[in-house]
């Protein structure tokens, strides 16, 4: 009788002990399954977010007072894949908004393959006058890399391993057969709606290859304005240049942030930029003197990481106004 009580009592507590863990681990559970649920409602967003393509217009009072407007289509990052047919819809649309000047700040495709489609969706704005620089993802092609490196190092880094390179020499000879300037560490001059332009540029920053020194210099007291461009915004690169006077540069590669939170926007830059001014017009200070900064959040991303959350994939018309008198 005994023993058949204590069995008894064992196999209660036994049961009153599978009960408390059930009790124990389902908020755990709950927990857990809420995390993964956020997590893919994020990713699923974020997929969404990267395919609303918008153009953006800004005004910036930066002409000598009585000067004619001046339009520029910044565009950048577009990263290129030739099943991105909603991509290359929205790039084909953007020569109707007629700009009179093209700043293609790099990145433009993924493969090889896209090379020839790119070249196709972007035929309606090569009739324009222009000017580009090279990112990384015109030299080579991406490779997977981790994306919480991102967040630990906050921009990515350089790897010694061997990557393809995409076919960049056709690229440019498609570019400048346009008549497009080449600011790969290079200048030129351009006549623009009536606006002699002065331009400088460096190349790809982010994987050293920019050459500062070639085009540094005194600003062109000839031109109505003097324009830098490079494709990731180094605060070396936008001092040199703003130290040298000119009056506005144009870059891109910080996809914006691409995931950006509610409220407090972007996490990292991906270079050594603020993120306060990661995308949009901005100014910066150097030497005592102060440029206008045009950073492009891009129209596209790594196949790799293809969302976007809080920041939609863009281009930008910029208007460039007289100062007030």
């Amino acid at each position: 009788m005994g023993v058949t009580t204590v069995v008894a009592n064992k196999t209660h507590l036994e049961r009153r002990s599978l009960a408390d863990m059930r009790t124990t681990m389902k908020p755990a559970l709950v927990a857990a399954a809420s995390v993964i649920g956020i997590g893919a409602s994020g990713l699923a967003y974020g997929a969404i977010e990267a395919r609303r393509f918008v153009v953006r217009r800004v005004e910036v009072p930066i002409l000598t007072p009585g000067s004619a407007p001046l339009r520029i289509l910044h565009m950048s990052d577009v990263h290129l894949l030739v099943r991105q047919n909603a991509k290359r819809k929205f790039i084909r649309e953007l020569a109707a908004l007629e700009p009179d000047l093209v700043i293609n700040s790099g990145d433009n495709f993924c493969s090889a393959e896209a090379l020839q489609p790119l070249l196709d969706d972007m035929s309606g704005l090569l009739t324009r006058p222009g000017a580009f620089v090279f990112g990384s993802n015109d030299y080579l092609v991406p490779k997977f890399k981790n994306p919480l490196s991102y967040l630990v190092r906050g921009r990515s880094h350089l790897t010694d391993e061997a990557v393809p390179e995409l076919p960049h020499e056709e690229l440019r000879q498609a570019f400048t057969t346009a008549g497009w300037l080449d600011l790969n560490d290079n200048s030129g001059t351009l006549e623009v709606a009536g606006h002699r332009l002065a331009f400088r540029g460096t190349d790809d920053a982010h994987h050293n290859r920019d050459h500062y020194e070639k085009v540094a210099g005194p600003a062109d007291s000839d031109a109505d304005l003097n324009i830098g461009v490079t494709h990731a915004p180094y605060l070396k690169i936008l001092d040199a240049m703003v130290s040298d006077d000119m009056d506005i540069v144009f870059a891109g590669h910080t996809h914006g942030g691409q995931v950006c939170l509610p409220f407090t926007g972007a996490i990292i830059t991906n270079c050594d930029l603020d993120t306060d001014r990661v995308k949009g017009l901005s100014k910066h200070t150097c030497d005592g003197r102060t440029a206008w900064l045009h950073v492009s959040a891009g129209i596209g991303c790594s196949p790799f990481a293809p969302y976007r959350t809080f920041c939609r994939p863009e281009a930008t018309l910029l208007t460039l106004m007289p100062r007030p008198r």
